[in-house]
């Protein structure tokens, strides 16, 4: 199952706090936060926007054209523009969805929420999803948003990652673990 988020570089949690910082000083941070999401979805559907940002082949000022005119044309705001701006000119443009993810989680903590990726072989349903964040909540003692992912390798059942924790539930993950018992035997 492939991990979107991976672990956050130092300097991806620094830029972070840096636009968390901005927005907050503009009361920019609702826009921010939703121009955030329509990037994440930007490179979560599109391989040729990751390519674009992690291409050594490129260069920064094409780098810098090609996402700026992605952020024009999602209409993102003049500080998430500039900030995408920056990002590219030092030569970080992998790095952003990193700094989204570290946003997100920075911001969770300054809500006093949390968020979770649910994994899952077919959709969930809103009952489904409801009840696990109601049990996530209960579990945590706080509020916790769910993003929902589709994974069909996993088979059945469902994975939930809340920052470095992993609960693994999956028919994928069990039937290993039968596998391996059976070698074993």
């Amino acid at each position: 199952m492939s991990n979107p988020e991976g672990i956050v570089s130092e300097a991806a949690s620094r830029y972070a706090s840096a636009l968390l910082e901005l927005s907050q000083s503009s009361k920019s941070l609702k826009t921010v936060e939703k121009d955030l999401k329509t990037l994440k979805k930007l490179f979560a559907k599109s391989e040729d926007l990751r390519s674009v940002a992690n291409s050594p082949v490129i260069k920064d000022a094409d780098k810098l054209k090609a996402i700026l005119a992605i952020a024009a044309k999602a209409k993102l705001s003049k500080l998430t523009s500039q900030f995408i701006g920056t990002v590219v000119e030092n030569q970080r443009a992998g790095e952003i969805p990193a700094m989204i993810s570290s946003f997100e989680q920075k911001l969770a903590s300054m809500r006093g929420t949390g968020s979770a990726q649910v994994f899952s072989a077919k959709k969930l349903t809103p009952a489904q999803l409801s009840s696990i964040k109601s049990q996530l909540k209960k579990s945590l003692g706080r509020t916790v948003s769910v993003e929902a992912h589709i994974d069909p390798e996993l088979l059945g059942g469902f994975a939930v990652k809340i920052g470095s924790r992993y609960f693994d539930s999956t028919l994928k993950t069990k039937l290993e673990g039968l596998k391996m018992a059976m070698k074993e035997a």
